[in-house]
């Protein structure tokens, strides 16, 4: 299931990718005096990052709110269903097909309040997620620039502790605000 971190992660690495790809030529001129490799788990950054939590936090408080409305209308639903069926055999037509009518349109009304909650919690969540990659890609910039790394990736099957700066662009990252 992609999830929208690993949407974002994703994107990020065919940007990292493809500038990687532009930088190769110049890094492999250079090999001779050694080039400064960094590595970067972006995923773990959009993860355990406090700059990250906030935004999650946010979008908690944001829709926080609503979710327990759309519950509580669910909720409602629900025991008018289970009340509908008890006395359903009792009731005559008349009255048992508009109350049926009724529960039905009430169903499809919160099938579609609970669609467009998702639809706008998804799209906050994608904004969100998007502002924080791109301020992660500034601070990634930053530092590769002012220690001078010839190149910084994002994926790799493994990844020596010599190596990784996740931890520096994290705090980074955070201490940016």
């Amino acid at each position: 299931m992609n999830t929208p971190i690993r949407l974002f992660a994703r994107h990020f690495t065919l940007a990292v990718s493809l500038a990687l790809a532009m930088v190769g030529g110049a890094a492999a001129q250079d090999a001779k005096a050694g080039a400064k490799v960094g590595a970067v788990n972006v995923e773990r950054i959009l993860r355990d990052s406090s700059t990250a939590k906030a935004v999650s936090a946010k979008l908690e408080q944001d829709f926080s709110k609503r979710e327990r409305d759309l519950r509580a209308s669910a909720d409602q639903l629900r025991q008018a269903v289970e009340k509908f069926e008890r006395e359903s055999p009792t009731l005559p037509e008349s009255q048992r097909t508009p109350r049926q009518r009724q529960l039905v349109d009430q169903e499809r009304d919160l099938q579609r309040r609970q669609r467009d909650f998702q639809e706008e919690l998804n799209l906050r969540r994608n904004e969100a997620l998007q502002q924080v990659v791109e301020k992660l890609n500034r601070v990634i910039r930053t530092i590769a620039e002012a220690e001078k790394y010839d190149l910084i990736v994002q994926e790799a099957y493994y990844v020596s502790p010599r190596v990784d700066i996740t931890d520096r662009v994290m705090s980074q990252l955070d201490s940016s605000k």
